[in-house]
């Protein structure tokens, strides 16, 4: 078995333990392994264990990436996800090559992905970004913008608001890394209240996984933990 073969093995065990606890089925939270700065060979030997939706934070890569993926397995379709920040002047390659993108944090993009979304990908899935701890570096709309910026998105032709998405400050107690999360499904909830059909809380990485998931995450983020460490140049 490869390392990327036991790795997912392993964290599929680690959301099946969370439902669990979390009284969920495992159904409900969906798996989005980040492929950011690893190769496409990567990809396609998760792909080979059953993986179908990978995640990218830089555009040219992932742009390359999916090419060369959809080359190598022209009959798997594979749902790839947008999920580093997002330059105005690089939305079109976006709108034209994700399925969804966890990164809008300004109307302003959200409008440019709108227009710039070729109208047969069908409509574009959509997160808004919240900085949830309210981190200085942290990209993402403050708390209190964030009913205003979903009610303009939610307006939007050629996109779907489909929930929220966080990077919370990181926390090695189980008990803390929930909070946020907690707070982050609040204000999905006030969303819904206000009439706004959300579904998706996009929130836990390697380590914070299993607090997600008892808060309610329906996607989770994990890189490192089955691709292994990441070497940056």
């Amino acid at each position: 078995m490869s390392t990327i073969a036991g790795n997912l093995q392993a964290v599929e065990a680690t959301i099946q333990v969370a439902c669990e606890a979390a009284a969920r089925p495992r159904s409900t939270v969906q798996l989005l392994a980040v492929s950011k700065t690893f190769p496409a060979e990567a990809v396609l030997e998760a792909a080979a264990c059953g993986q179908r939706a990978f995640g990218e934070n830089y555009l040219q890569e992932g742009v390359d990436k999916i090419a060369a993926v959809a080359k190598a397995l022209p009959d798997t379709p594979l749902e790839w996800h947008f999920i580093g920040p997002i330059q105005s002047n690089k939305t079109r390659p976006i709108a034209t090559h994700f399925d969804w993108v966890h990164t809008v944090e300004r109307l302003k993009i959200a409008q440019r992905l709108s227009e710039q979304r070729p109208p047969e990908r069908g409509p574009l899935n959509i997160c808004l970004q919240v900085n949830i701890s309210g981190e200085a570096t942290k990209s993402g709309v403050h708390p209190s913008e964030l009913l205003a910026l979903a009610r303009e998105v939610a307006k939007l032709p050629n996109l779907r608001l489909r929930g929220l998405m966080a990077i919370p400050e990181a926390e090695d107690d189980p008990a803390l890394q929930r909070m946020p999360f907690a707070r982050l499904r609040a204000l999905a909830q006030d969303i819904v209240k206000d009439g706004i059909f959300v579904d998706t809380l996009s929130m836990g990485m390697s380590g914070d996984m299993r607090a997600a998931i008892l808060e309610g995450a329906s996607i989770v983020r994990v890189g490192s933990a089955i691709f292994g460490a990441r070497h940056y140049e």
